[in-house]
């Protein structure tokens, strides 16, 4: 594998193994419905929680790694161009495309999470009553999870697409061996002397 290859693939990859560590963090740090205080009837008062910096920090982590990803591995509409063979091309297909999938899942999930364990958060009226935000359990953690599907369908996506394109590369020209070199179709002029008989060259002379 090139060494390209093989950097896109470990920077990817911690970024999806920081995102979703610092998915679960927030998951472990996130706001509970009993820490919330009521200093009035219709205003709450939220505790400081790093929640909201450590799902703010996994959802940048996850786009810098779709990113590099799409950047890396270029236009997947140049399928022809690059004469990528069907099998790696529908893997590839498949891969990008949930790859996206989970990372706007993902992604919005990370950042609702940490909007909500922001201790700025309102408060809403429902039925006559108010109610204070909080992020229902195992927000953050299916951030997480979609976090790192993301980022392993996009390596997988990223080296199929990869190895498809140098496959293709070397059989665009399958009779490249049958061409002939530039070298010169001219039949060899022979070097052995050439005998003449001495009448012939005194008539030549006089004629």
């Amino acid at each position: 594998m090139e060494k390209k290859v093989l950097v896109v693939c470990f920077v990817v990859g911690f970024l999806g193994l920081l995102a979703a560590a610092t998915s679960f963090g927030a998951e472990a740090t996130r706001i509970k419905g009993s820490q919330v205080q009521f200093i009035t009837s219709d205003q709450c008062m939220y505790p400081r929680s790093p929640a909201l910096p450590l799902g703010f920090t996994a959802a940048m982590a996850l786009m810098i790694s779709q990113i590099i990803i799409n950047v890396a591995t270029g236009c997947i509409c140049c399928r022809k161009n690059a004469q990528i063979p069907d099998s790696n091309w529908r893997v590839a297909l498949i891969c990008f495309v949930l790859c996206w999938f989970t990372f706007v899942m993902a992604f919005l999930l990370l950042l609702t999470g940490a909007a909500l364990n922001d201790q700025r958060g309102q408060e809403s009226m429902y039925f006559g009553s108010y109610y204070c935000y909080v992020v229902k359990p195992g927000v953050f953690a299916t951030g997480a999870m979609l976090s790192l599907a993301s980022v392993a369908f996009g390596i997988i996506y990223y080296i199929t697409l990869t190895k498809g394109k140098s496959a293709g590369g070397d059989s665009s020209y399958p009779n490249q061996g049958n061409i002939a070199m530039g070298q010169p179709q001219i039949p060899p002029q022979s070097t052995q002397p050439v005998f003449v008989h001495e009448d012939t060259y005194i008539r030549r002379q006089f004629t």
